[in-house]
């Protein structure tokens, strides 16, 4: 497998990582996207990739930067296994970890 089929594949699993922990069906996705309620899934299983402007659309519909979304494309360390983990907190939650993170730092 080459470079650039590994970003498709991380793009696919990404999505349905992230779909996933929203909890949302990849049909409502497609369709709050403003898209055919096949548009995700038609990523997902690798018949089409998204436009850079859909893709953009995607990140944002996660509530995420471009850094965000891309975080462990390239990287397993871990931090990045860390940042994968606080994607399932809510915002209470992160803010203890905040705290946390700031006493260990002083």
């Amino acid at each position: 497998m080459d470079e650039i089929e590994n970003y498709e594949n991380f793009l696919r699993n990404r999505i349905t990582e992230l779909r996933l922990l929203k909890n949302v069906s990849e049909h409502r996705m497609s369709l709050s996207l403003g898209k055919s309620g096949s548009y995700i899934r038609g990523i997902t299983n690798g018949s089409t990739l998204p436009s850079l402007r859909e893709l953009f659309n995607i990140i944002t519909y996660f509530d995420m930067t471009p850094e965000e979304f891309f975080t462990g494309a390239d990287d397993e360390s871990p931090r990045t296994a860390i940042w994968k983990k606080l994607l399932v907190f809510d915002e209470e939650d992160l803010k203890k970890i905040e705290l946390f993170i700031n006493w260990i730092q002083k």
